[in-house]
C-alpha cells in the first residue's frame, strides 16, 4: 500500500516545489503538474506532486492521519 501525503505550496521553481506537510518542508517535482503557484495544495508521492487538493481536501487527510496514528 502507498500512502500520499498532502502539503501546501510555498515556492515553485523550475519544475521543483517546496511544500509544506504538517510544518515539514521539503522539496519535490512539481513536472507533473501545469499551473501550480504559491498556496496550492498537492498531494505527495514518492517525491513527487502528483494532484491538486483542494484546502478542504488537505485538511482531511490531516484529520484522518491523526486519527489512524
Amino acid at each position: 500500500m502507498c500512502v500520499g501525503l498532502s502539503a501546501k505550496v510555498v515556492r515553485i521553481s523550475d519544475g521543483t516545489a517546496v511544500v509544506d506537510a504538517g510544518g515539514a518542508k521539503r522539496e519535490v517535482s512539481s513536472e507533473l503538474l501545469e499551473d501550480l503557484e504559491p498556496g496550492d495544495y498537492v498531494m505527495v508521492h514518492a517525491g513527487v506532486a502528483i494532484a491538486k487538493i483542494t484546502e478542504e481536501d488537505d485538511e482531511e487527510t490531516d484529520q484522518l492521519m491523526e486519527e489512524l496514528l
